[in-house]
């Protein structure tokens, strides 16, 4: 082919992709396309809700790429099922909307996320965060409540100490407690993952007890991982210092985990205006940010759904003044992209980047639709951010993904379980039915196929029906 032909056919593309329809996001700058997925009209006129106007064959095959890539980012939305996406797009873009970076995505599949029980190794349709976690993380299926052991107890290593071993740079950020599954999975190997630090773990993980022999807490043994990034909540772990609290055996016996931190070298940071001033992180001097005592203040308010919900006058969700003091999901997503890839091992050999958005779940067990909505916003801003990245840097794998589906359902008006009415950005009412467990309970979690989805070298091997470990050996591919 000429280069004449060659730089026709890309002009045409290009012009294809500036001119609308279901083409890619476009910016000469980005060597590879995202896809604009809104509706490209009315959506009450004919052709006016049609999200794909154009034919995108040529932009999914500009979307695969082969090969490793020097930069992984592995992002996720706990309990984000497919309800959960369309809620908070349906409220925040309205129904012909799509979001910016989750929606963007060119290369699109679905996960079964089953676990195992531990006595007889039989699937658990409905995992928890522990189990699913573990399950990306080191590629094995295991019970809930277990974090990086296998249903028989054995540690199995997980993505981010295979990243520090090919010499990469790492990191490790949620909206939750730092201590909680999705990140502990990536930094420790526990039989139960309430074990945030030595009393929790003298009392109820004795086999992983530093006095025992063991690997120490999660939290003893996230500065053991040491990754080069480390942010979420969980400062009162740190912070608290009874006798039962501070480290009961090794080097650092009598010391709390903060005096550990420091001693350790690590950069132990507690404010947005403390981040603002990080200019570097790596193995010599490692960021350890805490935000909050738990786990960080989600971005919105509202009504929680109730018994009749659905007969109320419908809400809106408002801002929530406590999130505003903490550094965003996209701060602190850009912020350890930056840190990451500035790195001399950045440089050099690349970066691991897990990015959790925590309270979707956390919101949805509580049956508070504004919560989760406002925490799936944060998510897709995140990938926003991931994406600006990669578009630039053409060598990083970004993939997108939940832990487990969760119980909130879009529904026509009051059910049996508890409901919540709210007027959508598009002044139409929506209402959000949450219907596993009493007012006052936990919801539960639900065993659904998740979406998955990626942008990069090795995302055509999200396509179709993946299982949830083959993340981990996606990942490990792409690492080489």
């Amino acid at each position: 082919m000429s280069k004449l032909r060659k730089s026709a056919i890309a002009l045409a593309l290009s012009a294809a992709v500036v001119g609308g329809g279901s083409a890619a996001i476009a910016n000469p700058f980005f060597s590879s396309p995202v896809i604009d997925r809104a509706a490209k009209g009315q959506v009450d006129q004919l052709g006016g809700a049609r999200r794909e106007a154009t034919d995108q064959t040529a932009i999914i095959q500009k979307a695969l790429k082969t090969g490793k890539a020097k930069n992984v980012i592995l992002i996720i939305g706990d309990g984000m099922g497919d309800s959960e996406i369309t809620v908070a797009r349906n409220y925040l873009e309205g129904a012909g909307g799509a979001f910016k970076g989750l929606d963007a995505l060119p290369l699109t599949g679905q996960m079964t996320h089953y676990g195992v029980y531990k006595d007889t190794g039989k699937p658990d349709y409905v995992p928890d965060s522990a189990a699913t976690g573990t399950a990306w993380a080191t590629g094995v299926k295991t019970y809930d409540n277990a974090v990086g052991v296998d249903r028989l107890g054995k540690p199995h290593q997980n993505l981010l100490e295979l990243a520090k071993i090919k010499g990469k740079a790492t990191g490790n950020i949620t909206t939750s407690e730092i201590q909680d599954a999705t990140p502990a999975v990536q930094q420790s190997h526990i039989s139960l993952r309430s074990c945030y630090g030595p009393k929790a773990t003298t009392a109820n993980c004795p086999e992983a007890a530093l006095q025992n022999g063991g690997l120490g807490s999660i939290s003893e043994q996230l500065l053991n991982t040491r990754p080069d990034v480390t942010m979420g909540g969980g400062a009162a772990t740190f912070e608290a210092n009874t006798p039962a609290d501070v480290a009961q055996a090794g080097p650092w016996a009598g010391e709390t985990l903060k005096n550990q931190a420091f001693a350790r070298g690590y950069n132990y940071i507690t404010t947005k205006a403390q981040l603002a001033g990080v200019t570097k992180a790596d193995q010599t001097k490692p960021l350890l940010a805490l935000f909050a005592a738990g786990n960080m203040p989600v971005k919105l308010t509202g009504p929680a759904a109730t018994s009749g919900g659905a007969n109320l006058p419908a809400a809106t969700c408002t801002d929530n003044p406590a999130w505003a003091a903490m550094p965003s999901l996209k701060d602190m997503t850009s912020k350890s992209i930056d840190l990451l890839s500035k790195s001399t091992a950045g440089k050099n050999k690349g970066f691991f980047l897990q990015v959790e958005s925590a309270s979707i779940d956390k919101q949805d067990h509580a049956a508070d639709a504004c919560g989760q909505i406002g925490e799936t916003e944060q998510l897709d801003q995140a990938v926003q951010a991931a994406l600006a990245f990669a578009r630039k840097d053409n060598n990083t794998l970004v993939i997108v993904t939940a832990d487990h589906a969760h119980t909130s359902q879009l529904v026509d008006g009051n059910t049996p379980g508890l409901t919540v009415k709210l007027t959508t950005n598009e002044g139409s009412p929506m209402t959000v039915a949450y219907g596993t467990a009493a007012a006052g309970g936990s919801q539960q979690h639900t065993g659904s196929q998740l979406r998955v989805a990626g942008f990069g070298p090795g995302a055509g091997n999200l396509v179709g029906l993946i299982d949830q470990t083959d993340i981990n050996f996606i990942i490990k591919r792409a690492f080489g």
